[in-house]
């Protein structure tokens, strides 16, 4: 592959407002922001990339101290410190180039965020467009069109799938209302991501926040719990259950597992991702459930601890942890026969394109028949119709879900879903 050198960087951000406040991990966000890293190299070709910024997903202890604004210009302020450090460098490969910075970077999003312990996914998530723009001027400066052939070849092991469906996932957040979850799974949805791990008369209380979690799972079973699929080797919905490392033990986890098994919803499990804090470091293959790394695994070495640690499978975030690091977490479970599935960010449907990239050619979970991809933007941003029409290939069939999946097509693999090619808008930004 040839050398790249990079010439100029440029960086800005719109917020795109939430229907409602979003909750996860205990709390609320009302906005998010995309940002935009545009790349030109020596030759002038342009890469493009887009972020969602989540602070309170990457480092709730950043988004506590400085709040959702303040804490978005830091992230902000982490990116625009990367593409700066570019700036006259030179590369052959996007992984290695990210690998270089990620160092620096993440010192320099320590002194920004005032945080001696800030979590690496804080420093990932501000570099995600950095990394697509890289992405995208790489493909081009090596004219290659599509996804499969941009992919280094001892990575296409671990992504030697090709779907021509993938249940899309919708998100049930703690603000969701009863009759909205019973309308998605009326339209088809039937692979419910469902938060637990609310904190619901915010005071910190663990037991309120299990009694909330049960009530919750037994709310939701009620009401969609015998619906039959056929996408499912059970034929029921299959529910993935995030905490955010809400909960504080096995015991107490353990309390909200026997819960399911007596309201019946048990087997339905599919996945419990991150039920502890990170730092908690136990081995969680005795819990009869499969469990999912996502935060904690931030990178490929904290994929191979968390394996080691009983952890059956690894949510995939090209659009939170970088596409580069993403490849190689993705080699690191396939090493081990570690099942992957791609979890969302509420990102924008440009973004989703990159995910869908890899979802499609992962090897479907344990239990199911298909691919997935979580995406629940569309429930979430007042303007996502608007946000569909930045998308390059807006108007494509694939884009949007229909009847709960994603129908995949040769036109999808022909165009790798559009992410090599510039948004508009996007670039009308920078």
């Amino acid at each position: 592959m040839k050398e790249i050198r990079i010439k100029d960087t440029k960086c800005n951000f719109e917020g795109e407002q939430f229907i409602r406040p979003f909750g996860f991990k205990g709390d609320y966000v009302t906005e998010s922001r995309q940002t935009v890293s545009l790349i030109q190299s020596s030759s002038g070709q342009l890469g493009l990339g887009l972020c969602t910024q989540s602070v309170l997903w990457s480092d709730p202890a950043v988004f506590a101290a400085h709040g959702e604004a303040a804490g978005g210009d830091r992230m902000f302020e982490t990116q625009q410190y990367a593409l700066e450090q570019l700036k006259g460098m030179s590369f052959t490969n996007p992984i290695e180039l990210l690998e270089s910075i990620i160092p620096d970077v993440h010192e320099q999003g320590k002194k920004i965020t005032g945080r001696s312990d800030l979590r690496l996914t804080f420093t990932l998530n501000s570099l995600v467009g950095v990394d697509n723009a890289l992405w995208m001027l790489y493909a081009k400066e090596n004219n290659l069109t599509n996804f499969d052939a941009v992919l280094p070849d001892q990575y296409h092991p671990a992504l030697s799938d090709r779907h021509d469906l993938l249940a899309a996932i919708p998100l049930m957040a703690y603000g969701v209302p009863l009759d909205e979850i019973k309308s998605a799974v009326a339209e088809g949805y039937f692979f419910l991501k469902i938060k637990i791990g609310a904190d619901p008369d915010k005071d910190g209380d663990l037991d309120k926040m299990l009694a909330w979690d049960k009530s919750r799972v037994e709310q939701i079973h009620k009401l969609v719990g015998q619906v039959r699929i056929k996408y499912t080797d059970h034929g029921k919905i299959p529910y993935y259950f995030d905490a955010n490392g809400r909960y504080d033990s096995k015991e107490r986890l353990n309390k909200f597992l026997d819960h399911t098994r007596k309201i019946g919803a048990f087997d339905q499990i599919m996945i419990v991702e991150e039920p502890f804090p990170e730092e908690m470091e136990q081995d969680v293959g005795d819990l009869g459930v499969r469990i999912a790394a996502d935060e904690s695994a931030h990178s490929d070495k904290d994929a191979i601890k968390r394996i080691q640690m009983g952890y059956g499978a690894i949510a995939l975030k090209p659009i939170a942890k970088t596409m580069s690091m993403s490849l190689k977490i993705a080699k690191i479970a396939h090493d081990a026969n570690i099942p992957c599935f791609c979890a969302d960010l509420t990102v924008n449907p440009i973004l989703v394109d990159w995910n869908k990239n890899i979802a499609a050619r992962l090897a479907p979970l344990p239990g199911m028949t298909i691919g997935a991809l979580e995406s629940n933007g569309h429930q979430n941003y007042k303007r996502w119709d608007q946000m569909l029409r930045y998308h390059p290939c807006y108007g494509a069939d694939w884009i949007k879900p229909s009847q709960g999946l994603f129908h995949l097509n040769d036109n999808f693999y022909d165009r790798s879903g559009g992410i090599f090619e510039i948004s508009e808008h996007y670039r009308n930004l920078v």
